[in-house]
């Protein structure tokens, strides 16, 4: 099989700014754009493959013609024809709500199919963008149901100035936030499952208060406090730098200015490829070549054994 690339799927939002459309050099009007999602099974926005034989296929009708091929084995065998990732961009020109989601466990209980865990790796965002991740004192589900009541609520959670580079997981449960300047790459399991804490009192285009989630929220909620939520990591140029590893998936991250060849022969999953910076020539061990470049994420399949690359690029790799 050749690597695949879709059709982005972009997101206007009340929040949302305008560093997708030019980052990924799409030519569109479209304004606001808070999220691209790169690759997504979720029913009713399934991605799209933009060229090639699969071409207008979405990813789910690719598996059902590939199965293992695409995905691996245990891949299939844990989640058969739904793709389990969703990958997005996310630009935040303002504050998104305060939210959380639900684990696996929970989410079955209150009737959805299944929780979300996620990460977060920073990209290049403003210099005074901040983000919220994990309650920073000890507080209750009471005491959590009057701080929403009176706006106080961001006085309980963990706020960081962010960078580029910066990474933070996020198991579901945790409370967080992307903040105003974000620009953020999004990995998490294949699910829409948000409960909307807080929103500041914002209101949508129609005027009205937007819906928030409280009870579902409070159920939801791990009410553990951390001494600090960030994933800190040791930066290296030219190597495999792991950045997370969880039942859901596993995420590192590649900053190349020399030829390198990645070796996926002892991997039993597809791999997605999410380039940041740069651009790289590839060539996988079937003969095909591919560019990877900034902002075109590419899914290569589980019958792929290496790739090497040549050129300046800063991605990061992610699979199941």
């Amino acid at each position: 099989m050749q690597p695949l690339t879709f059709r982005p799927i972009l997101k206007s939002t009340i929040w949302g700014g305008e560093r997708i459309i030019p980052f990924k050099q799409l030519d569109c009007s479209q304004s606001q754009v808070g999220e691209s999602w790169e690759l997504s099974g979720i029913r009713g926005d399934e991605s799209v493959v933009a060229s090639g034989a699969y071409e207008r296929l979405t990813i789910s009708e690719v598996i059902r013609h590939e199965k293992a091929n695409l995905v691996g084995r245990e891949c299939y065998e844990r989640f058969g024809d739904e793709f389990p990732l969703l990958i997005k961009f996310i630009d935040a020109r303002q504050d998104l709500s305060i939210q959380v989601h639900p684990t696996d466990e929970i989410a079955l209980r209150q009737g959805k199919q299944r929780g979300k865990t996620e990460m977060w790796y920073v990209m290049d965002s403003d210099a005074d963008a901040h983000l919220r991740s994990g309650l920073k004192c000890r507080i209750t589900a009471d005491e959590y149901k009057a701080m929403v009541a009176d706006n106080t609520i961001c006085d309980a959670i963990s706020e960081y100035r962010v960078a580029e580079g910066d990474c933070f997981f996020l198991p579901a449960g945790r409370i967080h936030s992307i903040g105003a300047g974000c620009f953020i790459a999004e990995i998490q399991q294949t699910s829409d499952v948000t409960y909307r804490i807080y929103d500041f009192n914002r209101r949508d285009k129609d005027g009205n208060l937007r819906q928030l989630h409280t009870e579902e929220a409070a159920e939801s909620i791990d009410f553990n406090v951390a001494d600090d939520y960030q994933t800190h990591y040791e930066r290296r140029k030219n190597e495999c730098v792991e950045l997370v590893s969880c039942v859901y998936f596993k995420t590192a991250l590649y900053d190349l200015d020399e030829p390198m060849t990645l070796d996926y022969s002892d991997l039993d999953s597809f791999v997605v490829l999410i380039p940041l910076a740069g651009k790289a020539e590839c060539t996988d061990n079937e003969g095909n070549r591919f560019t990877l470049r900034a902002g075109e994420t590419t899914l290569i399949p589980a019958t792929t054994k290496t790739i090497h690359l040549e050129g300046e690029i800063k991605f990061l790799e992610t699979f199941v």
